[in-house]
This record gives structure tokens, C-alpha cells and sequence, in this order.
């Protein structure tokens, strides 16, 4: 049943004080036994008439005095009372407003959850940082340490302490260059570099980068077939290579010992999709939705001692999606890993 809007409940209320009136002031005047009945009634009529249009604007103008400032305020306008009257005269005010309201509360405690969610993420963020950082620096003031408390005047040991020193201050300055890769990937500040290139002979360069921390590990990296005719996409070429140096730099770290990994390419018309899959241990298909989150780890025990920092993926998620594409995961534990991401094909010149 819909609802009576202020207006009618104000036409109702004047009609039945008018006629209340009238029904009284007839009755006072019968009362007197009057034989002139038609001044009578000529004033009954005016009675009534004037009760009405009194007793209207009174209520109309209380309703919408109490529901003008309301309304004002819920849409923020500086709209004149005038202007304001005209565009709600015909419609039901209390249910507009109730309505707006509504919507506002509605809106508001999105928003609220909106910046729970994101302090959440920001001291979830802060604290990984922290502890990422914290391993590193501790290593370095250890190893400093002991050689100034002697170990600097023995060569082996000052020499193999340095080194380590080295390897940790690395560690540091890649954690440090991977958040400031993302950090303008998100913001926009990172400005993409189109050109037309072979993604075959990217795939080449950074398997033979990658070739001893392979060996290291007992991994072959290949393709699934031999691709003798070069693929051309249209990208950023040295932000896909490093898209693709972390997907295979994570394949090995989370490879099987004497695993594979193998890429493969797919043409799908205006893009090419290209998938890397490895036979490794695979991942839980509820930490799938995770995994390009910072700093999120699937092994947390075996990725540190990798070398990772844990933002691989996230940077490689920025990087598809600063491109206008898209990255898909399918996993089975115990069987391997597949990443399987487009990229457009190379304009013609």
C-alpha cells in the first residue's frame, strides 16, 4: 500500500477540521430556530471554505519546514526554498527523504568498512615491511659485528663474512626497487614504453639468465614446442621481461628438485596468450586468491631462504594490468602450477 505523502495527509486534515467546523457552526444555528436559512448556509460555506485554506498552508507549511532542512542536508545543495518547494510539491517528502537516508546510511557504512579494510591492509603492510627488512639488517649489524670483534684479521673468515654482508645488502636494495616498482605501477606514475618485439627471444634471455639458479636446483627451463617464427606483441618490453623473470624465478623457488618448467604460447586473435607451467608442488586452491598480494607466501618457510621478497607476483599483477590485460592461475597440488597471461599483438607498421 503505498504511502499518503505530505500533501494529501494535508488536503485530508483541512477536509475534515472544515467540516467539523461547519457541522458545528450549523448546529449552534439551528439551535437559535432561524427562519432565513440561505444567509445561513452562504456563511457555513465560507466558514468552511476559510477553515480549509487555513488550516492547508498551516499544515503544509509545517511539513515542509521540518522536511526543507533535511533535505538540504542530505544532498548538500544550496537549492532556494522557492526552487526547492517547486521540484517537491508533487512528490511524497517523507518518503524521498526516508528513502535518502536510507541510501546515505547504506553508503556511509560502506565507506566505513572501505577504511577499516584499508588500515587493516596498511598496518598488515607496514608490519611486513618491517619483518622483511628487519632480516636483512640484522644479518649485516651480526656479521659487522664479529668482525670488529677480531674476525677482520683472519682472511677466510673476514672475506666470507663480507660476502654475506654483500648478499644481505642486496636483499634489501631488491625489497627496496620491488616496492617502488609497485608503488608507481599503482599510482600511474610509471609511464609504459610500447614497442614492437619477439616475445619468443624475451622468453630466450631470461632463461639464460636464469640458467644457473636453475642448475642450482636441478630445473630445466623450455618451451613446449619449437617456435622457429618470431611472435610479436605490442608492450613494454623490459617491464614483460621482468614480468617474466618473476614467474620463472618462482617457478624454480617453488619447483619440485629436478623439476621443469615450460612456456608455451597460444594465438587468440588480437593477443597472444603466453603460459608458464611448472610440475611443481602446486598450491592449495584456497591461497589462489592470495597469492598476488604483498609479501604473501604459499611456503613461508622456504621462500625467505630463496632469496624472495615476496612481491613477484604482485609486480607481475601490476604489470598485466597496467598493460590493459589479463593473468589467470591454475594450480593442482602436487602437479604443478600454470600462469597464463595475454598480451597484445604487434601493430602493423
Amino acid at each position: 500500500m503505498k504511502p499518503t505523502s505530505p500533501r494529501q495527509m494535508a488536503v485530508n486534515i483541512s477536509l475534515i477540521t472544515s467540516f467539523i467546523a461547519a457541522v458545528v457552526l450549523l448546529l449552534m444555528i439551528l439551535s437559535n430556530k432561524s427562519d432565513n436559512l440561505w444567509p445561513i448556509l452562504f456563511g457555513i460555506l465560507f466558514i468552511f471554505i476559510a477553515v480549509y485554506i487555513v488550516v492547508y498552508y498551516m499544515l503544509n507549511s509545517f511539513i515542509f519546514e521540518k522536511i526543507n532542512p533535511i533535505y538540504k542536508t542530505i544532498h548538500q545543495k544550496n537549492i532556494p526554498e522557492k526552487d526547492l518547494r517547486r521540484n517537491l510539491e508533487d512528490k511524497d517528502i517523507v518518503s524521498e527523504v526516508n528513502d535518502e537516508v536510507i541510501n546515505w546510511a547504506r553508503n556511509k557504512t560502506k565507506e566505513i568498512a572501505q577504511l577499516k579494510q584499508m588500515a587493516r591492509y596498511r598496518k598488515e603492510f607496514l608490519g611486513n615491511v618491517s619483518h622483511e627488512l628487519k632480516t636483512p639488517i640484522f644479518n649485516i649489524q651480526g656479521y659487522v659485528l664479529t668482525l670488529l670483534d677480531g674476525a677482520i684479521d683472519d682472511p677466510d673468515i673476514n672475506k666470507k663474512y663480507l660476502k654475506k654482508t654483500e648478499k644481505s645488502i642486496n636483499r634489501m636494495i631488491s625489497i627496496v626497487e620491488d616496492l617502488e616498482a609497485i608503488t608507481k605501477l599503482e599510482s600511474g606514475e610509471l609511464e609504459l614504453k610500447y614497442e614492437n618485439f619477439d616475445i619468443v627471444d624475451v622468453i630466450k634471455d631470461v632463461f639464460e639468465a636464469q640458467e644457473l639458479k636453475a642448475k642450482e636446483r636441478g630445473a630445466r627451463l623450455t618451451f613446449a614446442s619449437k617456435y622457429d617464427k618470431s611472435i610479436k606483441v605490442y608492450a613494454d618490453k623490459e617491464r614483460i621481461y621482468q614480468l617474466v623473470t618473476n614467474l620463472i624465478v618462482n617457478s624454480i623457488n617453488y619447483g619440485r628438485e629436478n623439476g621443469r618448467t615450460t612456456v608455451s604460447f597460444l594465438d587468440m586473435g588480437e593477443n597472444i596468450l603466453v603460459e608458464v607451467t611448472d610440475n611443481g608442488l602446486g598450491i592449495k586452491e584456497s591461497e589462489i586468491p592470495r597469492i598476488f598480494e604483498r609479501f604473501y607466501r604459499v611456503d613461508k618457510s622456504r621462500s625467505r631462504e630463496q632469496g624472495g621478497t615476496g612481491l613477484g607476483l604482485a609486480i607481475v599483477k601490476h604489470i598485466i594490468e597496467a598493460h590493459g590485460q589479463t593473468i589467470n592461475v591454475r594450480s593442482t597440488p602436487g602437479k604443478g602450477t600454470s600462469f597464463a597471461f595475454t598480451l597484445q599483438k604487434a601493430t602493423k607498421k
